[in-house]
C-alpha cells in the first residue's frame, strides 16, 4: 500500500499517462480515417440546420 503522498504522485502521473495514451489513440484514429464517418455526420447535421451554437 502506498503512503498518501506517494499515492497522490502516482495518481497525478497516471492521469497524465492515461491522457497521453488517449490523445495518441485519437490522433491515430483520425489519421487512419476512423473518425471520418462522425465528421461527415456532424457536417450533414449542421448543413440541415440540426445544430445550435454553444
Amino acid at each position: 500500500m502506498l503512503a498518501p503522498d506517494q499515492l497522490a504522485k502516482f495518481r497525478t502521473w497516471f492521469e497524465a499517462f492515461d491522457a497521453a495514451r488517449f490523445d495518441d489513440k485519437i490522433q491515430r484514429d483520425a489519421v487512419n480515417g476512423k473518425l471520418d464517418g462522425f465528421a461527415e455526420e456532424a457536417i450533414g447535421e449542421h448543413k440541415r440546420g440540426q445544430t445550435r451554437n454553444l
